[in-house]
This record gives structure tokens, C-alpha cells and sequence, in this order.
């Protein structure tokens, strides 16, 4: 991309667009050949199904989303056949249906081209076979079972503490013996690593670079790790788009509400232990530690910052079963008095609310804290000055994944010139206003020389020549 686009020739939007899309030269083996060389802790599964996806019904951006969408609508089965299987309730099943379906952090990742629905699926999925193989102890379902460890295992890299998690519940379920049921486990992961060897082999050979995850170095104190987890928690029920770039006073405004929610989270997690069986909270606890303990550990411990609400989706799952267990159980037990009943009705009614309200403000936002916004909350403002201009050109040596970014709300007049520090393009002809997108110095300093004219910042990123000589 580099090669063809740092050239300072005069580019569309066409043609940085095109590599967001499938190559035509190019087939799914090229697909996992460039995760297993640039990204291998990236694994395919995903990448593939939604490069057949976009190739069967066009390259569009609306195309490409839906994708996770649709695999996003398997999470409401799933969770209510978990349900089922853990608590052999339908109520609690709906209940479960009615919280993912209106949790924020469920709402924002049905729309990512990215693989965490899928994620979300192959979780809700393992867990229920596991289950019911349990329950039934047929071959058939350990079969089931070890096909959805597989497909978990080339979905995300972290399925795999789920899988271990599944496996400390088992044992544990067991007495901690050797038992046969363990034994079938043991032998169901094993399948479904061996599956999975390939990639593994890739992760050793091509280890992801360590420049691609920088952002996990990123040092906190004890105190700003506790209120990161706070919030990253909260998001399943009550999200209103708070980020880093957003004001002390705006964070400290919310944290009445995040307790709220927080109290909610730990009184249905002491409700379900103290209430239901152990085959029943000890799957809960497994599975909302699988994820969050980890890195609540390397986050606290090491000062790091592992915890984001993408990686912890697991866990947010678990809590969402602890709390549809509570409502459930509080609105329909014979020893809950008519006015608590009506109490625990109108929490019911609170969470569905703050849900609604999450999603209902995310969906009219151009920015939310998904889209990193102490990035890039600039760029909606940053186009809509470029569109303003009859025939604009934008000049850059900047990242070209920023460009790819900003150019989608860019009209398709505008025009680009890309080029690798330090060099200087040639002068263009034909346009009435010429902008310089996170220009370099020499960048700069160059186009004022080949202009003859002068810079003038309009935005923050963002220059435009003026007093232009004819």
C-alpha cells in the first residue's frame, strides 16, 4: 500500500479505499498468508468468513459491517440455550436475550468489522455444549463440544482461557478427581488444540511484532487501573460514551451511576452463589474470571493496561447471566413479597432503560469511545472543512490508515497527494484550495516553498495554503 500510494501522484478516494476490500488478484490464501506474516496473533477464522461475505455481496462499507450483525444475532439462541442448560429456566433465558440485546458493549460490536461477535458466539456456543455433554455424557456431544473449542480457538487468541476456565469447572465439578468426565474433557481440548496446530506453528514462526501492541505498555497507577475497570464493567448496562479525551469533571459527574451499576453487578454475583447450586454460580464465577482475572492481575501486578471491554466480553457475558438470574429469580420466587417483587420489577425496568438510552445516544454520535476518539474525534470536523471547498486537495505524509479513516466522510472531489518523509510533491494544477492533513515540518516547510504561499492552521491536524500565486 505504501509502494503504490506514497508516489505524490494525484490520488481518488477510489484508490484508498481499495485496499479496505478484497483484491480481485488475490484469493482467502493470500487472505492467511498476510495475518501469518504481519498479524499472526490475529487468527483467520473471521478474517476469511467475512472476505467471502464481502466478495459474495459487494464492497461496501454497510456490506462489510453486517456481516457481524447477522453473526451477532446467533448470541440470543446461544444464551438462551445456555440458559437451559444452567439454570432450566425460560424466564431467565429471555431475561438474558432481553440484557444482550440492549447492553451497549453488545450493541457497538454487532456493528465492528471486527471478529468479537463471532467471539461472543463461539463463547455462549462452548459453553452450552460443554454442558449438555456433561449432562448427557454421549459421544455425540463431546463431539459438538470439541468443534466449538476449535471454532473458538481460530475466532480469538484469548478463547483460550476460556476453554482452560471450562476445564478448572469440570475438574472442580468432579472433586478435583481424574474422572472419566474430566478425562473426556482433557481429550476434547486436545482435539481441538491438535485442530488448531497450523496456526499455532504460524504464532511461533511469525510472532506478531512487538510494535503492534505498544498500547498495552502504556504505565497506571493502582488508582487509575481501578477506575479503568470500573468503567470498562459498567459499560454492559450504562454507557454514554466517555473516553480519555473527555473532562475530569464529566468522569466524576458519572460516578454515582457506575456505582449503582457496580453494586447491581456484585449483589446479583452474592445472590447467585448464596441462591443457586454450585453446578450452577461456579460456571458463572469460571466464566467471568476466565477473561477478567488474568488481566486484572497483569493490570494491577505490572502497572499495564491489558483490560479493554473488547478483550473482557467473557466476563461482561457472565455478569449478564448473573444479573438476568437475580431479576429472574427476585420477580418470581414464592418467598419475595408482592412490594420487593414490584421492586426488583422496576430495577428490571431501569437496566432495560439504561441499555436503551446507551444505545439510542451511541447510534446518533459521529465519535464513541470505540472509535478512539483522543484520536480521531477531530476528523468528522477536520471533513467537514474540506468539503466546504469547490476543488480541494489534500497533501500528507502522515499514516495512510489515518487518510483511509478521515477519507470516509470526505466528498468524492476531493483529490490527494501522498508521499514518504522527507520528500516534497510536485505542484498540482486545477484546484481552489489545497489542505495539509498531520503534514511533517519538512512537509511544511517544503509546499510553502513550491507554492509560494503561506500556511495557516485551521484546525488542529489540519493547514491550508493561502494568498495562492497564479
Amino acid at each position: 500500500m505504501d509502494e503504490q500510494l506514497r508516489t505524490g501522484s494525484l490520488l481518488s478516494i477510489e484508490d484508498l479505499h481499495k485496499y479496505q476490500y478484497p483484491n480481485l488478484e488475490k484469493n482467502t490464501i493470500d487472505t492467511i498468508r498476510g495475518l501469518a506474516l504481519e498479524e499472526s496473533q490475529l487468527t483467520p477464522l473471521y478474517f476469511v468468513m467475512v472476505r467471502w461475505w464481502v466478495e459474495l455481496f459487494g464492497n461496501s462499507v454497510a456490506v462489510t459491517r453486517s456481516f457481524s450483525a447477522l453473526i451477532s444475532l446467533l448470541t440470543f439462541p446461544c444464551i438462551y440455550w445456555l440458559c437451559q442448560e444452567l439454570f432450566k429456566s425460560s424466564l431467565i433465558g429471555w431475561l438474558a436475550i432481553a440484557l444482550v440485546a440492549i447492553s451497549p458493549v453488545h450493541y457497538l460490536y454487532a456493528q465492528e468489522a471486527r471478529p468479537y461477535s463471532l467471539w461472543i458466539v463461539t463463547v455462549l456456543a462452548s459453553s452450552a455444549a460443554l454442558l449438555r455433554a456433561m449432562r448427557l455424557k454421549k459421544k455425540v456431544n463431546w463431539c459438538i463440544y470439541t468443534a466449538t473449542l476449535s471454532l473458538g480457538f481460530y475466532t480469538q487468541l484469548f478463547f483460550s482461557l476460556v476453554a482452560i476456565a471450562q476445564g478448572i469447572y469440570v475438574f472442580a465439578i468432579e472433586r478435583f478427581r481424574l474422572s472419566k468426565t474430566f478425562i473426556i474433557y482433557l481429550l476434547s481440548l486436545l482435539a481441538g488444540v491438535l485442530i488448531c496446530i497450523p496456526w499455532l506453528l504460524v504464532m511461533i514462526t511469525n510472532p506478531t511484532p512487538p510494535g503492534m501492541v505498544n498500547w498495552t505498555n502504556t504505565k497506571q497507577t493502582v488508582f487509575a487501573s481501578a477506575t479503568r475497570w470500573a468503567g470498562i464493567v459498567s459499560r454492559a448496562f450504562l454507557d454514554l460514551g466517555i473516553s480519555h479525551s473527555d473532562s475530569g469533571k464529566l468522569k466524576f459527574a458519572l460516578i454515582p451511576l457506575i456505582l449503582l451499576v457496580l453494586a447491581l453487578i456484585i449483589y446479583s454475583i452474592y445472590f447467585l452463589c448464596r441462591s443457586s447450586s454450585k453446578r450452577v454460580w461456579l460456571f458463572v464465577l469460571t466464566l467471568i474470571a476466565s477473561i477478567g482475572l488474568p488481566l486484572i492481575l497483569v493490570d494491577f501486578i505490572l502497572g499495564k493496561r491489558y483490560g479493554t471491554t473488547r478483550y473482557i466480553l467473557p466476563s461482561i457475558l457472565g455478569i449478564e447471566l448473573a444479573v438476568a438470574y437475580l431479576i429472574g429469580t427476585k420477580i418470581t420466587s414464592v418467598d419475595t413479597n408482592s412490594w420487593q417483587k414490584k421492586l426488583w420489577s422496576l430495577v428490571g425496568f431501569l437496566v432495560i432503560t439504561s441499555g436503551v438510552v446507551s444505545c439510542t445516544l451511541s447510534s446518533q454520535s459521529k465519535m464513541w469511545w470505540d472509535k478512539l476518539p483522543e484520536l480521531y474525534q477531530e476528523y468528522p470536523k477536520i471533513a467537514d472543512i474540506i468539503n466546504q471547498a469547490n476543488k480541494p486537495l489534500v497533501i500528507s505524509d502522515s499514516e495512510i490508515i489515518s487518510l483511509q479513516i478521515l477519507s470516509h466522510s470526505l466528498d468524492p472531489k476531493v483529490r490527494f497527494q501522498i508521499v514518504a518523509q522527507p520528500q516534497i510533491p510536485k505542484k498540482a494544477d486545477g484546484f481552489t484550495d489545497i489542505f495539509l492533513f498531520k503534514p511533517s515540518d519538512s512537509l511544511k516547510a517544503g509546499i510553502e516553498q513550491v507554492y509560494t504561499s503561506k500556511l495557516n492552521t485551521l484546525y488542529p491536524l489540519l493547514w491550508k495554503l493561502t494568498n495562492k500565486e497564479t
